[in-house]
């Protein structure tokens, strides 16, 4: 049984977010305390894959490893980087590289990644109610991308992939539609909230849905995707972060160690098949 604390984005982002994150300079590496080795751990995740994963972990191997773990749920993908940077948790896993390294330039903020790799890839997959492929859409379709920097540049790139638009030479990984150098089908982008997503299928042609929210909307990359990105070569794969001075933190070390077993390969691959892949 999953033993996690849900909470979602209005109560907790409301709260962080008015607190904003004038607690950026009390960081951990300049006077805090020592970690006790022994007390519970606090990870923020969402809850699919991650909350999942992370549950899989505290109910068959955290144990065993002397391990405390707790595990508290967010909805969004902003409250868990500020429950970091404030102290409220001690760790969060539910973002790759390219969203941390966005969400850190624009908010002031010093989380990074915990040294031992990256855990899983959650394929980005377009969806549709309407077409079975990316050439079907018809002229002036309306695709639904998600909004936050990294994932919509992550989206188009996808799209170009697909064949559909083409991107601007040197289009990074803050690439937006204003970046399309073509666009044959004169495709229509709507922007929304990585979250809403699935629920905008009924509204839009197609929309691009990051693999968590696919999940939990019980879609799969691997079998109902009409488009998914390739796994060789993917730089989202997501990992454990910490606020800066936080890396050696024992309790730390051990999760990063326990996320990265041959136990929580074979529980990813067995569970989500191919939905979620190992990244380790």
């Amino acid at each position: 049984m999953r033993n996690a604390t849900k909470i979602t984005a209005a109560v907790l982002a409301a709260g962080a977010l008015t607190l904003g994150l004038t607690a950026c300079g009390s960081g951990s590496d300049s006077g805090s305390p020592k970690a006790d080795a022994n007390a519970t751990l606090t990870v923020a995740a969402t809850p699919t894959p991650q909350g999942e994963i992370l549950a899989y972990v505290k109910d068959h191997l955290a144990k065993k490893a002397g391990l405390n773990l707790e595990v508290k749920e967010f909805t969004d993908y902003v409250t868990p980087n500020t429950a970091v940077q404030q102290g409220q948790v001690d760790a969060n896993y539910f973002q790759h590289k390219p969203y941390l390294d966005d969400f850190n330039k624009k908010n002031g903020t010093d989380i990074v990644p915990v040294p031992g790799g990256t855990v899983h890839l959650e394929p980005l997959g377009v969806y549709s109610q309407s077409v079975k492929k990316l050439d079907d859409l018809k002229k002036g379709a309306t695709v639904a991308l998600p909004n936050d920097t990294t994932n919509e540049a992550r989206a188009l790139k996808l799209l170009e992939a697909g064949g559909v638009i083409k991107l601007k030479a040197g289009a990074g990984y803050d690439a937006t539609p204003k970046d399309i150098a073509s666009n044959p089908k004169n495709l229509q982008f709507k922007e929304l909230e990585a979250a809403q997503l699935p629920r905008s299928l009924g509204d839009v042609d197609a929309a691009v849905i990051n693999g968590n929210y696919a999940l939990e909307a019980k879609l799969s990359p691997a079998k109902n995707a009409i488009a998914a990105e390739a796994a060789k070569g993917n730089p989202y794969a997501n990992f454990l972060a910490v606020k800066k001075g936080n890396e050696n933190d024992p309790r730390v070390e051990k999760l990063a160690q326990l996320l990265t077993s041959p136990e929580v390969k074979k529980f990813i691959e067995d569970k989500y098949d191919g939905a979620v892949i190992p990244a380790f």
